[in-house]
């Protein structure tokens, strides 16, 4: 699998972002001249409102406006000072309200992104240890990599998987003194838990493990005094707890607060906590009101209101009961989530609710996978019964809809969650088209396969079929490929939409950062297949090229893409993948659109080079046409080296040489990183040696006609393409022959004289390519995983 890199996340993020802005979910705005929380104005709507995360409504009690109103008027609007130097009239009031409220030591942040950013660097020593539930939120991961800048370890592990941080806490417990174990009280798009009365079980058979939870999903609602989930769960606070809660959201003023019952670490995060010194403090109208809220939850009030909220909650859990909606956890939290599955459906699902008269959140990546988008619902006391009822009404009438308008169904939404369907599913109908799949390119017609796909790259029909022999009946797992070729027709048998489908290994870090490669390659010395996942790829490992024949003027063509797009999510399932790769496809591909609606991230791939040597009559001729820095280039670069070597282009090396070709191709395997990939099977070279479509282009010293220094393997496609597939070197000699620059000389020299009009120079080092007049191309893959983890995974351990 391919780690997205943060700029190709950033513009990932930006690029989903945008599709949904447009699908109108998105960065809207709300209309009206007041608000009550009950309803909210959209486009000149009034709709109930079902997105709020003031589950308790506080935010509109006359008691907490009254309070921030008469702050203003005395204090006016902030108190532009440090907190570091003196607070505002009200600050020690609000610090023993919230400081009673928790019955421990807190601190008030101006927010909890701050407060994260303030406490994480302060808590955490440099001998210590972070490990991330990969559900956490933003916030908390984003203060946490700060510290990678400090050389403190920080892991990742799934959604509240206890066996996977218990093995991280072993990996650690005799080298570090603190482990800190940071997750949500309650997550906020499933509204599900921490298990935190087994996380202390663990602190007491593991004394190093502290925990950071922030809980403010779980604050006023619950717990004694309103003070959250987490407290509630563990009665008192331990001293190897920190806690984080919110003033804002439920609480219905501004702000956040610490809980430490540890006075050693209370009074070194007190003392200095970086935008706890230097941020802005809290404006008079928010302590004001924060104060006023203090006041209920130090009431028996709040627990009336928290009974309204719970009434609230438990009668649309009912409702849900008699719905076949997909509800992704079942809890008694006030969040809750119904799963979509493709992006498409839920804007479709979003855009349906508000014409009937309800606001809901939408629940898209980065926040969870794309492919597990959904619609997140939060219930609050603003929301009456039949309100309820009518939405749940609604939900069940126009779901159905909105999968049968996008062309997905229940069954795919409940699989992309990991949920059970118990209903028996109806074959859907491609009508007017035949989808023929094979396992063997020998069930295809040479002649048509090669005429929709032939001529390019190493997968012409006669490619696939030495690709076939190579990556099949291995020892090693990851070099066993399963094949199939996928063919869609009209009722006339022509085809609409042509591909072949790999099945194989790949290490996730394939794409990642080199030295996030280099720390797992060492790992794997001990455990050869950590980070690997079987992937469905378009294409195989081996090729590289435009993998797709698709007819965009055929008119079924948009029903032929969403029958091959179902295919690939049923066959990932049916294969046990873990992601599916779409690839090769140009910056401006009239599937974009289509695969981000179906679930799929778009990221960049390394630039693919082409050469055009049509017209080129010899080598000489060619190097003449190139550009005036070019041909500086190679009279400088390439032409005083020509003579150090002598080249022979063979098909068919001796023994002996075909065993010095393996080692110089594991050496440039095993320092390019940046792709990195399983070998290929011992047996590659030799197949290649016998097949009379490979031949090698090896450089050889004239002081040492037996030591071969640098190789090209290459394949010639049918006359129409000629393809240095991989490529060997000696690094002793790298600088001596100049042996890289000259062997893609010699392939320019190899293909014009067998009078082959282009070359396919493969992907990477475009730099040195481009020189010798290659064009380059970008190139972009799309994929779908079933989760976010191993993407977030390798951009913790980025940096490191």
């Amino acid at each position: 699998m391919a780690k997205i890199k943060h700029h190709n996340f950033l513009n990932t993020v930006h690029e989903v972002f945008t599709d949904a802005k447009q699908a109108g979910v998105l960065h809207l705005y709300a209309g009206g001249s007041s608000f009550s929380g009950r309803t909210i104005e959209v486009e000149g709507r009034e709709l109930y409102h079902f997105g709020t995360t003031g589950y308790l409504g506080l935010e509109q009690d006359p008691r907490l406006k009254k309070a921030a109103m008469d702050a203003i008027a005395k204090y006016g609007t902030q108190f532009p000072l440090s907190k570091s130097y003196i607070s505002n009239p009200l600050y020690e009031e609000l610090e023993a309200s919230i400081g009673k409220m928790y019955g421990y030591p807190i601190i008030i942040t101006k927010n909890s992104t701050l407060g994260h950013l303030g406490v994480i660097p302060s808590a955490v020593d440099d001998d210590d240890v972070i490990i991330l539930d990969h559900q956490v939120h933003w916030s908390v991961q984003n203060a946490a990599k700060m510290l990678k800048t400090r050389s403190i370890p920080i892991e990742l592990i799934r959604h509240n998987n206890l066996e996977m941080l218990e093995d991280k806490i072993k990996k650690y417990r005799h080298s570090i003194r603190h482990i800190w174990y940071m997750a949500d009280g309650i997550y906020s798009m499933y509204g599900d838990y921490a298990p935190v009365k087994d996380l202390m079980k663990l602190s007491e058979k593991y004394p190093q493990l502290h925990f950071y939870f922030d809980d403010v999903h779980g604050m006023s609602w619950v717990g004694r005094n309103g003070t959250g989930y987490v407290l509630d769960q563990l009665g008192e606070l331990p001293e190897n707890v920190l806690l984080f809660g919110t003033l804002s959201k439920t609480f219905g003023a501004s702000g956040a607060v610490l809980a430490c019952s540890n006075a050693k670490m209370y009074d070194k995060i007190k003392t200095f906590g970086g935008p706890l010194t230097f941020s802005a403090q809290l404006e008079p109208a928010s302590v004001a009101a924060a104060i006023a809220s203090a006041g209920i939850h130090l009431s028996d009030e709040i627990y009336d209101l928290q009974g309204e909220l719970r009434e609230r909650i438990d009668y649309f859990n009912a409702c849900l009961l008699d719905t076949e909606l997909p509800l992704i956890d079942q809890n008694t939290s006030p969040v809750f989530y119904i799963g979509t599955g493709m992006p498409k459906t839920g804007y479709n699902f979003v855009n349906r609710l508000m014409q009937e008269g309800f606001y809901v959140n939408l629940g898209i990546f980065p926040a969870v996978p794309v492919k597990n988008t959904g619609v997140r619902i939060t219930i609050s006391r603003h929301n009456q019964k039949d309100e309820i009822k009518a939405l749940v009404e609604a939900m069940a009438y126009h779901f159905p809809k909105a999968l049968e308008e996008t062309g997905t169904d229940a069954q795919r939404v409940f699989h992309a969650f990991k949920l059970e369907y118990k209903k028996e599913q109806t074959q859907k109908s491609f009508e007017g088209l035949t989808m023929k799949v094979v396992e063997s390119i020998d069930q295809v017609d040479k002649e048509v396969w090669n005429s929709y796909m032939g001529g390019q790259g190493v997968y012409d029909w006669d490619g696939l079929k030495f690709l076939e022999t190579v990556f099949q009946g291995n020892i090693q797992k990851e070099h066993n490929w399963t094949f199939q070729y996928v063919v869609i027709s009209d009722d006339h048998d022509i085809p609409v939409l042509m591909t072949f489908m790999a099945l194989g290994l790949w290490k996730d870090d394939m794409l990642a950062d080199a030295k996030v490669s280099a720390a797992i390659e060492e790992e794997r010395k001990l455990a050869p297949y950590k980070l690997s996942s079987m992937v469905l790829s378009m294409g195989c490992l081996f090729t590289e090229g435009d993998h797709l024949y698709w007819n965009a003027e055929h008119p079924l063509v948009d029903k032929a893409t969403n029958f091959f797009l179902e295919f690939m999510e049923k066959q990932e399932l049916a294969l046990g993948a873990k992601m599916t790769v779409l690839r090769d496809f140009p910056k401006e591909s009239l599937w974009n659109n289509e695969l981000y609606g179906q679930g799929f991230l778009r990221i960049q791939m390394p630039n693919s080079c082409t050469v055009d040597l049509n017209g080129s009559e010899s080598i000489e001729t060619y190097v003449e046409q190139l550009s005036a820095r070019n041909r500086r280039h190679f009279r400088t670069d390439i032409q005083p080296f020509l003579d150090l070597v002598d080249c022979r282009v063979s098909s068919n090396l001796s023994a002996l040489q075909l065993a010095q070709v393996r080692t110089l191709f594991g050496e440039v395997q095993a320092r390019n990183l940046g792709l990195n990939t399983f070998s290929f099977p011992e047996g590659l070279f030799e197949r290649m040696n016998e097949n009379p479509l490979w031949e090698f282009i090896v450089l050889c010293p004239k002081n040492g006609p037996n030591r071969i220094v640098g190789v090209m393997f290459c394949y010639n496609n049918g006359g129409q393409v000629y393809v240095p597939a991989f490529v060997g070197m000696d690094y002793d000699g790298l600088e001596t022959f100049s042996t890289y620059r000259q062997l893609l000389y010699r392939t320019i020299d190899r293909a014009i004289a067998l009078k082959i009009p282009k070359i396919d120079f493969g992907m990477t080092a475009s730099f040195e390519k481009r020189k010798l007049g290659a064009v380059v191309h970008e190139k972009y893959a799309y994929l779908h995983t079933r989760d976010n983890f191993i993407l977030e995974l390798l951009g913790v351990m980025e940096g490191q």
